[in-house]
């Protein structure tokens, strides 16, 4: 029997009291962008159920050089210094600091779980695995849960290592790739043939026979249908449980 499986949709896809009455969990993306002010976050927290699970995207100027087009959505103004040294856990006072401050969403949000997205253009070179390394070693965790989800041409056997000697979640579309953490898993499903994918009630059974047993897991929907898609999941999973 599965239990433990967080289900929800990647941003809010209704008002959050409508959603927190169907769905358990939700992955943040506004503090991947430019985080909200953690008043804000509180907020959200307090509206929420008990056991409610905000899971939270890392602020993109640990993941993403400055050069990424999703930094066209951020309001902090970067000096030269800092735009030089944003992202791909580089080991800078920018990148501590964009740290700190997910954390701070973490803590205001009661998350349990982190997800670093990284760019196609985060490639599996020397430099970037030790600063992957020196990242996770020397962050400090608030015994926090960290989903790293690599992206473009990485070599499972690596990701696999990586996982394991920084104590990561290997973070997947599961329909694409195959877990590295088959028992820690978190799963973004973006559509099998892009965003517009509504998927079938035979595929969302062949996901939930993807996750192991008695773990927690986090299945997070990102295409257009995805609170269609999330709700007959989560209709699925309840059906197996009984």
């Amino acid at each position: 029997m599965k239990s433990g499986v967080k289900i929800g949709t990647c941003g809010f896809r209704a008002n959050k009291r409508e959603y927190a009455q169907v769905l358990a969990a939700v992955e943040v993306q506004h503090t991947f962008y430019q985080p909200p002010q953690i008043k804000t976050l509180e907020k959200w927290r307090a509206e929420m159920p008990e056991d409610f699970e905000f899971a939270l995207k890392a602020w993109q100027l640990i993941t993403h050089e400055a050069k990424s087009p999703t930094y066209r959505r951020l309001k902090k103004a970067l000096t030269e210094t800092e735009s030089e040294e944003a992202g791909y856990f580089k080991p800078t006072a920018i990148v501590r600091e964009a740290w700190a401050t997910t954390l701070s969403c973490a803590r205001a949000l009661k998350a349990k779980t982190v997800l670093f997205q990284c760019p196609a253009g985060f490639k599996p070179y020397r430099e970037n695995v030790e600063n992957l390394e020196k990242f996770f070693g020397s962050v400090e965790r608030d015994n926090l849960n960290f989903a790293w989800e690599p992206r473009g041409d990485w070599n499972a056997k690596l990701v696999r290592e990586i996982c394991e000697n920084l104590d990561l979640w290997h973070a997947v579309d599961p329909f694409a790739h195959k877990t590295t953490t088959p028992e820690k898993c978190y799963y973004r499903l973006h559509g099998r043939t892009g965003f517009r994918y509504k998927y079938e009630e035979d595929e969302l059974a062949e996901l939930a026979a993807m996750l192991p047993e008695k773990q927690t897991s986090y299945v997070f929907f990102n295409n257009r249908y995805m609170l269609e898609d999330a709700l007959l999941f989560q209709k699925i999973i309840d059906v197996n449980q009984k």
